[in-house]
């Protein structure tokens, strides 16, 4: 994707201040209040796996609210998901999710539970499921969430729903680039298993982390067009990879190790648009 051109001078001054605030950054503090926290309580890979998707499905909105449902959900699980869900039934196991969070009924959070049990029938791990559409000449991992989210939404959910539909509540959890959405959620997830510096995870192995595309949400669009890494004003699919191709001048190899960082000045109402004192005292400033 073609990005507006950036002087040297320019690049320098961006790079020492986000190095900077890397550097300087708190991630350990700050887990508790990310949905990065619960892989964190898992040792398994497969467990760290499927903890992660469960999680990142649902983050949206509000970070106590949706954490709060997922901690229910994974409790409901015991100490491994993996195993759980690999055993999965949805007659017997399903009343076990009397669960809802916003867009999402019960219902659809039993059948993500059962399309992970397939997932995990049919490849043994998401790993294998989604490499399955990645090929590393695409570039970017835009193609493979594409495929990904084209096999999962082929799944016959009937015995989920007594019926083989997919209602609003379960598309939300499967966005797709296809559509011009940020897939913030699926970019989370992903860069949680491909990056394995500070607190992620990298127990992917097959995908370079410069094929990552930033997980776009508020925060990280506002900060961006701040910062001049984008000029769009829509937070979709063409503004992350924008913002991405640019922090690429910035880190050809690791491009998104500055994203929790800079969500997180978001999340924390450091960086919002009511707070012009905030904006006088920022770290990024200048």
């Amino acid at each position: 994707m073609k990005i507006q051109p950036m002087t040297e001078k320019r690049r320098q001054q961006l790079k020492k201040v986000l190095d900077r605030f890397y550097d300087d950054y708190d991630f350990t503090g700050r887990i508790a209040h990310d949905p990065i926290e619960f892989p964190h309580h898992y040792d398994d890979v497969g467990d760290i796996e499927i903890s992660a998707f469960i999680a990142t499905c649902l983050a949206y909105g509000r970070v106590d609210l949706f954490k709060a449902v997922v901690k229910k959900i994974l409790s409901v699980m015991g100490k491994s998901p993996r195993s759980f869900l690999t055993d999965f039934d949805v007659k017997k196991q399903g009343r076990l999710f009397p669960f809802k969070y916003r867009f999402n009924e019960d219902r659809d959070i039993v059948c993500l539970l059962f399309i992970i049990h397939g997932l995990l029938l049919k490849y043994s791990s998401l790993e294998r499921a989604f490499m399955g559409h990645y090929l590393p000449e695409h570039g970017n991992t835009g193609r493979a969430i594409t495929g990904f989210v084209e096999e999962i939404l082929s799944v016959d959910t009937t015995k989920a729903y007594g019926r083989n539909v997919r209602p609003a509540g379960l598309l939300q959890f499967f966005p797709s680039p296809a559509n011009g959405s940020a897939c913030k959620r699926m970019n989370l997830f992903l860069r949680w298993m491909i990056r394995d510096r500070d607190i992620d995870f990298g127990i992917w192995k097959g995908i370079s982390k410069n094929h990552l595309v930033i997980p776009l949400d508020t925060h990280i669009a506002r900060i961006g067009r701040c910062l001049g890494l984008t000029k769009r004003r829509s937070a979709d699919w063409k503004a992350a990879v924008e913002i991405t191709e640019t922090l690429k001048l910035l880190d050809p190899v690791d491009p998104l190790r500055y994203d929790f960082a800079l969500c997180h000045q978001g999340i924390s109402g450091l960086c919002r648009p009511d707070n012009r004192a905030g904006c006088k005292s920022c770290v990024l400033k200048g």
